[in-house]
């Protein structure tokens, strides 16, 4: 019995008067082809019963349809963060809207991003990649730069750099505007706890903190100031560090929610009351800030956002070569008990 010839890209191509290239286009939805172009296109690939599988497309546009997402040190630790997971739900809101497919790092030893990355390029599985951190001389962003591979960026880079799609608030003034808000209340000494002082982020906020004190008259003192994980456990024990500091700090700035609650758990267990002894503020303004026993200040640096846009530039940079593009989300500070005056 004779074989009834399989139907290629070829066929739809002389079919419709294009190139197979553009035949390849419109399987892969490019915006460059028109809507009469690919109205045709689709018409005959109709008419000549050809379904390319995925692989097929994936092998004529030279592309995964799918993006890296690249969680920073243990998955524990981020995953129980609302930033983190904030910022997946906008990527996802971007991805499903530009027809990618997620691949999220399995990662869970500190450090190895890289090779986290180095396996996902190497190995084909993924078209571009998302950074969530940015660190300083960030062994990640050279090594996609050097190979000039498409990625995008969840933060800032310490410099501008032509080369680097990022998205990000801005963290100085964050920073600034929120210690500014803690000294208006009447507080005379202010503490901070940060993440990694590694992080572009933290660096960021330092510097915004340590401004709003200057134009206050205050002096910045490195023994009010406090950095580790972005954790719970890590603002519970910094809180019981400041709690034995004469005479205790009335003003705290806090990286995150999720560090601020720790905090508060342990000033609360020493009998230390907030707002009335020390007055407490964060980042990210996550549901429990605005639920909890003791409603807390925080800024909303709206982390869907993040990520949809990250997404949305990640998409750019595949498919248009977009390079060095840097797009601000606005923030919010929402004031609450936490920070009530004296």
């Amino acid at each position: 019995m004779k074989k009834s010839k399989q139907v290629t890209a070829n066929d739809v191509a002389k079919l419709a008067g294009v190139s197979s290239s553009t035949v390849s286009r419109v399987i892969s939805d490019n915006p460059k082809i028109s809507k009469a172009t690919k109205t045709k296109v689709l018409k005959c690939m109709d008419e000549l019963g050809y379904y390319p599988n995925a692989n097929a497309r994936s092998l004529a546009i030279k592309k995964t349809g799918t993006i890296g997402i690249i969680i920073p040190t243990t998955s524990e630790d981020y995953f129980s963060n609302p930033f983190f997971s904030e910022s997946i739900r906008g990527i996802i809101k971007g991805a499903s809207n530009s027809g990618y497919d997620l691949l999220v790092s399995t990662n869970t030893e500190k450090g190895e991003e890289l090779k986290i990355i180095e396996k996902f390029i190497k190995g084909s599985k993924v078209d571009g990649v998302i950074l969530m951190t940015s660190r300083v001389d960030d062994e990640c962003i050279e090594y996609l730069k050097s190979i000039d591979f498409p990625f995008s960026l969840i933060g800032s880079t310490y410099n501008r750099d032509e080369r680097i799609n990022q998205v990000d608030n801005d963290n100085f003034l964050a920073a600034y505007e929120l210690t500014k808000h803690i000294i208006d209340i009447g507080r005379k000494q202010v503490a901070m706890i940060v993440g990694d002082t590694d992080l572009i982020v933290s660096k960021k906020r330092i510097e915004g903190y340590k401004k709003a004190l200057t134009e206050s008259n205050m002096d910045f003192d490195e023994k009010l100031l406090f950095s580790g994980s972005f954790d719970e456990k890590t603002g519970y024990e910094y809180a019981r560090q400041i709690s034995e500091i004469k005479p205790l700090p009335d003003g705290l700035i806090v990286a995150d929610d999720l560090v601020a609650f720790g905090a508060i758990k342990a000033f609360e267990n020493l009998g230390i009351n907030i707002p009335e002894d020390i007055a407490v503020a964060s980042f990210n303004n996550s549901v429990l800030a605005k639920h909890s026993n003791i409603p807390l200040t925080s800024v909303d640096i709206n982390a869907i956002e993040l990520g949809r846009q990250a997404m949305n530039l990640l998409v750019e940079a595949i498919e248009d070569e977009v390079r060095g593009k840097k797009i601000s989300i606005p923030y919010t500070i929402y004031e609450r008990e936490s920070t009530k005056g004296k």
